[in-house]
């Protein structure tokens, strides 16, 4: 993952559900492409 789309990824969790900088600076790549996605689609899904 590029530096670029996990700064958005972290900008877009911290939003929707108020995690913090600091809880998602300890997290992998992985984690966070996990949360984001889980989000996001239920975010999306939301919207429609």
């Amino acid at each position: 993952m590029i530096r670029a789309e996990r700064k958005n990824m972290i900008e877009f969790i911290e939003k929707v559900r108020g995690i913090t900088k600091e809880q998602l600076a300890y997290m992998t790549d992985a984690e966070i492409e996990y949360i984001y996605e889980l989000y996001y689609y239920n975010h999306e899904e939301i919207a429609e």
